[in-house]
């Protein structure tokens, strides 16, 4: 399959899908000066192509008493595939982490984004599942005070 060539029409379809993503097909096409059915396979196109990779509802995480975020970077002592694969697996199964990163440039192996109602939560995850893993050499957490900026859309190229 070709790959898809953005042109201006499907720029603006995402940035609208990124920012309303509850606008209607009729709506949509409106706002991008298509009829529904040409913006309909537009959409389509660019799902399929993978441009749009899916559809999601961002839950206020206050409303379910989830207030304390911590940055968690963890160091393995060994870097063996298996090992690396293993600790992927296990972080994968973390429903307090919501983002896991392998890291270059630092002393960490990865970065863990975890999201609890409390230090004593936080506590139970990092003694009770996070730290049980036998290859991890270090751990080092850092503790969000405010939150400045959060945003899920993607910057996007400009049209002319």
């Amino acid at each position: 399959m070709a790959e898809l060539q953005l042109d201006k029409i499907d720029l603006d379809i995402l940035r609208l899908l990124q920012s309303q993503g509850r606008l209607s097909n009729q709506e949509l096409a409106e706002r991008v000066g298509l009829s529904p059915s040409p913006c309909s396979r537009r959409v389509k196109a660019l799902e399929e192509s993978g441009f749009i990779s899916g559809y999601a509802t961002i839950l206020s995480a206050e409303h379910f008493n989830l207030s304390l975020t911590a940055y968690v970077q963890v160091r393995l002592d060994k870097h063996a595939k298996d090992i690396l694969e293993s600790f992927e697996a296990k972080v994968s199964e973390y429903d307090e982490v919501q983002e896991c990163c392998l890291l270059t440039g630092s002393d960490a192996d990865y970065q863990l984004k975890v999201l609890v109602a409390d230090m004593n939560q936080f506590k139970l995850f990092l003694l009770d599942k996070l730290t049980t893993h036998p290859h991890i050499a270090g751990v080092h957490s850092c503790f969000v005070l405010k939150q400045v900026k959060s945003q899920t859309s993607i910057p996007l190229p400009e049209t002319s």
